[in-house]
Order: C-alpha cells, then sequence, then structure tokens
C-alpha cells in the first residue's frame, strides 16, 4: 500500500464503515490530502454523516458488491467487518483490489509525516483533544486525529493546519497501535484491561513496551510519571532503547515536567508546568485532565523545540486562551445540558481507575452539588477480571445506579458474573445504591431522587447514555423547553 503515491494521483479510496469515528477522521484527512474518498456504511445516522456531507463525500448506505469497482485504488474497513460476513469485503478480494484494516491504513498514513502516537489505557482520547487545541494555537505545521468528536476541532474529530507533524490517538486493543511509525509516544497511563486478548497485566504491559520500542532512533517517549504501569514500561523500553529520549510529567517531583501551584475550585482548575513558564487554567474537571494537559504541552514543547521555535509570551498567552476555553470532546465528561437546576453529563469511564478519578474529580471540582451517577459495565471479561475494583469505584458518588452488563460481540456470556452481582458487591461498600436492569427503568425513580442543584453523570461504554439523554428531555419538558 502507497499511500503517498495514491495522494499523489488522487485515486479513489472507498471506506467500508465509513461513519465510524475514526474512519471518518481518516476519510477526512486523506480527502483533504487530495485523494476521491467515497465509501459504505448502514442506514444509521451518527454526527459524522453530517461531517461527510459537509465535505461532499459520498457514500453508499448498504453493503453490496456492486458498489466495488476495479477504480479504487485502496480500500479500507473498519475492524467490525470481515471477509466472510461483508459482501464488499469479499468482492475486493475476489477482485484482488488492495484490502487494508483502519488502522494497518492509519500507520501508513503515519509514516508520511515525524508523527506522535497518544497512547494509553486511559486518557488518550482528552489527552490527544488537548494536544491538538494546544497546537493550532501555537500555529505549529501539524495534523491531528482524535477517537471522539472535539468542539474545539469545530465539532469534528480531526485538524488540519500543516504537513509536517502528525498527532493520532492509537489504540492498544489486538495491538492495533503497533501499525502506526511514531516518532513521539506521549504514553498516559498502562494497567490491566481487555482481558479478552491481554489476560495479564503483563500481556497488556508488553504491548505498550512493544509499541515504545517502535518510537524512530532519536525520537522521545512522553510518559506520565504519577502512573505506575507508564513509568515501569518506560523503564522497560529504557533498557533496550538508549538511542531515544524520556520525559516524564506529573505531580511527581522527580519528572522534568513537574505540576506545580495546583488548586481547583469555582469550577477551574489552575496549574503551573516546570519548564513552560505560565499560569494555565483548566474548565474541564479532575486531577486526571490536568495530568493530560501537562501531557499535552509537554508534547507542544517537544515540537516546537523540534521546530527550532521558542513558546514566546504571545504564543503562550494564545496557549493558555485556548486551554482555558477547551470544553471536552464527545462522551468526556461531555456536558449534556442543564435543566430542573440540574447539570446532565456523559461519561465514557468504563475501567474502575477511570470512574474513580472521574468521580473524584467531579466532587472536588464541583464542591457543593451532590453527585449521582449511573454505570454500566462493558464486557462480561472485564468485569469479571476487575470484579471487586468496579465495586470499589463509587465512592465519591452519593447515589449510584446500576445496569446489566453491556454485551460485547466479541465474547460469549459464560454466566460467570452479571450486573446484579456487581449490584449486590458494591452494596456492601457503598450506602446509597440501586439497580435497574434496563437503564431506562431508572428514569422513573430518578426523578423522584434528583432535585436542583445536583450532577447527573451516566458512565461506561454501554448505552445508558440514553438515560441521560431522557432525562435531560423530561426536565425540559417540565420547564416548558422542550
Amino acid at each position: 500500500m502507497n499511500i503517498k503515491k495514491i495522494i499523489k494521483d488522487r485515486g479513489n479510496v472507498y471506506f467500508i464503515g465509513i461513519k465510524g469515528t475514526g474512519m471518518c477522521a481518516l476519510a477526512e484527512l486523506l480527502h483533504r490530502a487530495g485523494a476521491r474518498v467515497s465509501g459504505s456504511d448502514t442506514t444509521d445516522v451518527f454526527y459524522t454523516d453530517a461531517v461527510l456531507k459537509d465535505l461532499r463525500i459520498p457514500y453508499f448506505e448498504s453493503f453490496d458488491r456492486s458498489h466495488i469497482t476495479d477504480e479504487s485504488a485502496l480500500i479500507i474497513h473498519s475492524a467490525a467487518y470481515s471477509a466472510d460476513k461483508n459482501p464488499e469485503m469479499a468482492e475486493a478480494l475476489r477482485r484482488g483490489v488492495p484490502l487494508v484494516k483502519y488502522t494497518d491504513a492509519l500507520g501508513a498514513y503515519s509514516a508520511l509525516f515525524d508523527s506522535c502516537g497518544v497512547a494509553g489505557v486511559h486518557g488518550k482520547t482528552t489527552t490527544t483533544a488537548i494536544a491538538g487545541t494546544l497546537l493550532a494555537a501555537a500555529e505549529l505545521p501539524v495534523q491531528v486525529l482524535a477517537g471522539s468528536v472535539v468542539t474545539s476541532f469545530g465539532g469534528r474529530s480531526t485538524i488540519s493546519a500543516g504537513n509536517k507533524y502528525f498527532v493520532a490517538e492509537t489504540c492498544e486493543y489486538r495491538g492495533h497501535f503497533l501499525s502506526f511509525h511514531p516518532r513521539r509516544v506521549l504514553l498516559t497511563s498502562v494497567e490491566s484491561d481487555h482481558q479478552d486478548f491481554f489476560p495479564t497485566y503483563e500481556s497488556i504491559r508488553g504491548a505498550f513496551v512493544e509499541y515504545g520500542k517502535r518510537i524512530k532512533s532519536g525520537g522521545e517517549l512522553i510518559y506520565c510519571a504519577d502512573d505506575p504501569g507508564a513509568s515501569e514500561t518506560a523503564g522497560l523500553i529504557q533498557k533496550d532503547r538508549s538511542d531515544v529520549k524520556y520525559t516524564g510529567y506529573g505531580f511527581n517531583p522527580g519528572c522534568f515536567h513537574k505540576i506545580k501551584n495546583y488548586r481547583t475550585g469555582n469550577e477551574e482548575s489552575v496549574f503551573e508546568l516546570e519548564g513552560i513558564p505560565y499560569r494555565w487554567r483548566l474548565r474541564v474537571p479532575g486531577r486526571h485532565t490536568v495530568l493530560n494537559s501537562a501531557g499535552a504541552l509537554a508534547l507542544v514543547k517537544s515540537i516546537a523545540d523540534s521546530e527550532e521555535r521558542a513558546l514566546d509570551g504571545e504564543t503562550l498567552r494564545k496557549m493558555g486562551g485556548a486551554l482555558a476555553a477547551f470544553s471536552g470532546s464527545k462522551r468526556r465528561s461531555e456536558i449534556i445540558g442543564a435543566s430542573g437546576g440540574i447539570l446532565f453529563m456523559d461519561d465514557y469511564a468504563h475501567h474502575p481507575t477511570a470512574i474513580k478519578t472521574t468521580l473524584a474529580g467531579l466532587k472536588e471540582f464541583y464542591r457543593r452539588r451532590r453527585i449521582v451517577a449511573s454505570f454500566m459495565s462493558h464486557t462480561y471479561s472485564r468485569t469479571a477480571a476487575l470484579f471487586e475494583d468496579f465495586a470499589g469505584a463509587f465512592d465519591a458518588a452519593d447515589i449510584v445506579f446500576l445496569h446489566k452488563i453491556y454485551a460485547s460481540a466479541r465474547e460469549l456470556y459464560t454466566g460467570s458474573v452479571t450486573g446484579q452481582a456487581l449490584f449486590e458487591k458494591t452494596k456492601t461498600l457503598h450506602g446509597n445504591v440501586y439497580y435497574a436492569g434496563e437503564p431506562l427503568d431508572a428514569l422513573e425513580p430518578l426523578t423522584g431522587i434528583l432535585h436542583p442543584g445536583d450532577i447527573f453523570i451516566t458512565m461506561g461504554a454501554g448505552d445508558n447514555w440514553k438515560l441521560c439523554e431522557a432525562l435531560f428531555k423530561y426536565y425540559r419538558n417540565m420547564e416548558g423547553l422542550g
């Protein structure tokens, strides 16, 4: 696959599953680079429909072998589809048209640039979003691809502001990030997750170590020194790669970019960062978001140094304004709205550590508000492997609603764990927990529990976000705003 030649020749690139967040983002970047992009997906409507229509990228809302022709220079498919079930993939193979999965195409694209892969079990989407926001403010020649919609990206997942650097969110699942070609890796966190593929901590840590060893000679590993797994991973990479620069960030007193003079209150966090003289302000809650910001700032400093550009006072002021205005990305402490005096939020946190840090951040940030949380666990294997940790993750919430486990298509239910079992265990550790198997079954009881001044937040990788939207709509109708 010669992505550079395809772009130069304005070749046809066809995306199977083009409405997916990553797929749509890569389609946009290739479209802007000059390739002729088209694709296909289901009739389901996503935010990406509007993006594709705005870019005038044509796509079918069905999968049919007649859509595949010899005119395609490359066909990129979502990992959600396989040739034995998707007729377009089967036809591409029959015709001998080059067919690659999204992560391999992203990897090939990254080889065209001085690239940075943002990686980690937690925080990679927000860190990528903040990094892109700051890089754009600093007017550095960069393209950015995040794994979610980012408000400061104009409601999209990409930034196209140059052709020298590329910053992309890269995923560890099934070793997908091993297709990427990084000069830099920004590592936020490493701990046990994706137990269906990485059954032990050592196995997932091994994948991150392997990724780090892909950094080009003279490149850099920027890692969270507060995260034990990230620090351990950095140490293991360093044993074999003395030709790479290692830059730690965090509250840890021994790291290069140390966070200092941190305070939070009045729904704002303020901090300084060693090596980048400025007083930063952030209006997205959580100590973990401050850490993500520090990692993003470290990356901006690294790229600016490569450009031999000092971050002068005017540039820092622009970056400071951009960070202060940053409002997050979709499903990352996303504010759905406020009604009836209640703030409605949604968050993708689906790992015990992410749940715990997100709720603690909300409690610290919104000190006068009561927190009511709904959580839907995703995958039986993750729930079973981290059962005790999940049950103990809700300390900072005042009231908790739990639901059935949201099943994954990639695993079969073994009967070993249920949402009800997680509820029973959580009840022994938290004094105010309720269970509603189907998320919308919690709608009626919650209308009697929520009060003005509360925060209601749905959490997880399941579909309980529908509960947040339904509650918000209910209170808007009560106010006559629906």
